[in-house]
């Protein structure tokens, strides 16, 4: 089955790109799609830890079972702030 997927922030960075679509053997769950996803971009392994997931846009585990057509998105932390932007006080 086919699911659009979604990269945000640092995972959009490495990848050099937005979204793509994917195939997910029926059945199966964020974690098949992680795994193969880290198979053909080994640099996204390293985050695991720190990744979120949302389908279609609610938070769920990695072990939330896909359905075709479904939205997943991959979200890394986020962090920054306002550097090099003057106090105003």
């Amino acid at each position: 089955m086919k699911v659009r997927v979604r990269f945000f922030a640092s995972i959009r960075e490495r990848l050099k790109r937005g979204e793509g679509e994917y195939e997910v053997p029926a059945g199966g769950t964020v974690e098949d799609l992680w795994k193969a996803l880290c198979a053909a971009h080994a640099p996204l392994a390293e985050l695991r830890g720190s990744v979120s997931f949302a389908v279609n846009r609610e938070y769920v585990e990695i072990s939330h079972r896909l359905a075709e057509g479904d939205e997943v998105a991959l979200i890394p932390p986020v962090s920054g702030g306002c550097r090099g932007v003057p106090n105003r006080t």
